[in-house]
């Protein structure tokens, strides 16, 4: 009997505009940072506002996704989460790494507003962890009574995740984001981004110099002891 089920070619139903412009420094889960704000645009056939009726009654939405910035094959059976350090091997389907053999993702993120008009039809979410560009494939909405299990086990991942460090900016930084008057969730965007310390597990050393792209521009940073220091937000480059 063959078992092998049939292959499926998946049309995106949308596309994610958000914050990230490159994989690093993005959350490792949704929820983490509720400042991270994206925005799904529908695409036809399904930008239709019949498809969204009845979607404002719901507070949180289930994004299923590709990740489209992973190469398609390069997957291993095992990975190394984070939380274990970087150094402990576990089954890729025992982890939420992005490099899997389907690509597809799953993030749950909070419904801020439901726009259709003559834009089309666009949903504004927090809590995001999704890289600008992001294929949606579907959206569903999260219903508490069947998908809160308050005595579910979570493996090696069965705390929150804390806030590691204490961030301050410089004054330069400080400049630069009270000049973006049209962000004005960025001070805290950056700050709950860096509390979570996002450098990898491996180059974890002081003094280091360290980058990644927000909206237009990259934010420059370093690691003191138990303090970020946020030195710049500079133009930005190609994403790393």
């Amino acid at each position: 009997m063959d078992e092998s089920p049939d292959s499926y070619a998946m049309k995106p139903v949308g596309v994610v505009h958000s914050c990230f412009r490159e994989k690093f420094g993005i959350p490792r889960q949704p929820g983490l940072v509720p400042a991270a704000e994206a925005t799904i645009k529908l695409l036809a056939p399904a930008n239709q506002p019949e498809t969204v009726r009845g979607l404002e009654g719901f507070s949180h939405l289930w994004v299923v996704f590709v990740f489209h910035a992973c190469p398609e094959g390069q997957w291993r059976p095992t990975v190394r989460p984070p939380r274990l350090g970087g150094n402990e091997r576990v089954g890729v389907f025992a982890s939420r790494s992005p490099f899997r053999p389907s690509r597809t993702g799953l993030s749950l993120v909070k419904l801020e507003e439901v726009v259709a008009d003559a834009a089309g039809v666009r949903l504004h979410v927090s809590g995001a962890d999704l890289l600008d560009g992001t294929p949606v494939l579907d959206l569903k909405p999260y219903i508490p009574y069947a998908e809160s299990v308050p005595e579910a086990m979570a493996g090696f991942a069965s705390t929150v995740p804390e806030s590691l460090l204490t961030v301050r900016f410089s004054e330069a930084a400080e400049t630069a984001i009270a000049a973006r008057s049209e962000l004005p969730r960025l001070r805290e965007l950056i700050e709950q981004l860096l509390a979570l310390d996002p450098r990898p597990a491996t180059r974890r050393e002081d003094n280091r110099i360290f980058g990644f792209r927000l909206y237009d521009f990259d934010v420059r940073w370093r690691v003191i002891g138990t303090e970020v220091e946020v030195a710049e937000l500079g133009p930005g480059g190609t994403p790393r």
